[in-house]
C-alpha cells in the first residue's frame, strides 16, 4: 500500500485524497503469486528517474503507483503525466492526488520534448490529470505537448492517453488535429459500476468520444482499456468490447485492479490468467487489431513494441 498523505516542504501534512480520508478502510483479499513484482533496483531505473527529475516532469508510473514501474524504467521507457499532479477527479480507484491544480507550466511541452530525446524514445506515452477547471480540458496543452515532440524528435511516434473532456466543446478536435499516432482514452470499468469506480464520469461519452476520433481521422489508431476485479460481470465485459468495435476502437487493454490504499474501491476478486488469456481470445475474434489482457496488463505497458503490431496489423488488412 502507498501512503495516503503528501510530504510538502515548508507546509504542513495534508491529505493526498481529502474526498477519501474518512472513508471506511476496504479491506483486499491478499495478492495471489502471479500479481507480485520485483522492487526496481537496476541502473536503467536510476537514469530514467534521473532524467525525469532534471526536467521536472511528472509520471504516471509514479503517481498511479505502477506495478511495471521497475521494467519500464528500466528500459527508459516512462509514461509523461502532463498538466501538474493533482486531479480535479475523485475516482474511487485512481491514486493520482484530488484537488484545485495549479495553473498550466508554458514550458512543460518543451520540457516533454527534451525528455523524450534524452531518452532516446521511438515512441513515447503523454497522459494527463483531468482539468475540468479549465474552459478546453487542456487540450490545447496536450496538442501543444504534441507538437513540440514532433519539432525536438520527428522519428518518434506518439501515443496520448486524453481525458474525457466531458462538457469541453471543440476541445477533442484540437487534440486529434495535433495528429498523435494513437489516440487513447480508457473507459476503466464496465456502466453499472461507473457510479462507484468513476462517478464524475460518463459511460457513453466516453465510448462516443473514441468514435469522434475515427470520424474526425481515421488514420488515427484507436485504444481504450477497462480493469477487471472491480465486481463487474464477465458478459458486462464483453459487452463493452462490442461498444467499443461499434466505435470502431483498435486496440483493448484489460488489466487487473489493485487498491492503492484502503481508502480506495477494494478489490472484490483477482482475475485470473487463465481468465485473461479467454478475454483476449474472445476480443480478438470480435475484430480488434491489438489486445492485451493479463494481470499486469497497463494502458502503456509495452506501448512502443505493440505500436509496432498495431501498424502491422492494419497493413495486413489492407494487402
Amino acid at each position: 500500500m502507498v501512503t495516503i498523505v503528501d510530504t510538502i516542504s515548508n507546509t504542513p501534512l495534508r491529505p493526498r485524497h481529502p474526498e477519501k480520508v474518512n472513508r471506511p478502510d476496504s479491506a483486499s483479499p491478499a495478492k495471489p503469486a502471479w500479481i507480485r513484482v520485483k522492487a526496481p533496483t537496476s541502473r536503467g531505473y536510476a537514469d530514467t528517474r534521473n532524467i525525469v527529475r532534471e526536467n521536472k516532469l511528472v509520471t504516471v508510473c509514479e503517481e498511479a503507483g505502477c506495478p511495471n514501474i521497475g521494467e519500464c524504467w528500466d528500459k527508459k521507457h516512462a509514461t509523461f503525466m502532463i498538466m501538474g499532479d493533482t486531479c480535479t477527479r475523485a475516482c474511487a480507484f485512481c491514486n493520482v492526488k484530488t484537488g484545485l491544480p495549479d495553473a498550466l507550466d508554458a514550458s512543460e511541452p518543451e520540457h516533454v520534448a527534451e525528455a523524450t530525446f534524452k531518452l532516446g524514445l521511438t515512441h513515447v506515452v503523454v497522459t494527463s490529470v483531468d482539468r475540468d477547471d479549465l474552459a478546453d480540458g487542456g487540450a490545447a496543452h496536450i496538442a501543444a505537448t504534441i507538437r513540440a515532440i514532433r519539432q525536438k524528435c520527428a522519428t518518434t511516434t506518439i501515443e496520448v492517453l486524453t481525458p474525457d473532456f466531458l462538457r469541453k466543446d471543440g476541445a477533442l478536435e484540437l487534440v486529434v488535429a495535433a495528429k498523435p499516432d494513437v489516440f487513447n482514452h480508457n473507459l476503466e470499468t464496465v456502466p453499472s459500476r461507473y457510479l462507484s469506480v468513476r462517478p464524475g464520469a460518463r459511460y457513453f461519452h466516453s465510448v462516443r468520444l473514441l468514435q469522434r476520433v475515427k470520424e474526425l481521422d481515421p488514420t488515427i489508431f484507436t485504444k481504450s482499456g477497462i480493469m477487471v476485479g472491480l465486481g463487474e460481470e464477465r458478459h458486462e465485459v464483453l459487452q463493452v468490447m462490442d461498444d467499443l468495435r461499434s466505435a470502431d476502437v483498435d486496440f483493448l487493454t484489460i488489466g487487473q485492479y489493485l487498491q492503492p490504499t484502503r481508502k480506495h474501491h477494494a478489490v472484490m476478486r483477482y482475475v485470473t490468467p487463465e481468465e485473461f488469456s479467454g478475454y483476449e481470445t474472445v476480443a480478438y475474434t470480435k475484430g480488434f487489431l491489438m489486445v492485451s489482457a493479463s494481470p499486469l496488463t497497463r494502458s502503456s505497458h509495452h506501448a512502443g513494441e505493440d505500436f509496432a503490431k498495431l501498424k502491422a496489423a492494419r497493413a495486413a488488412i489492407a494487402r
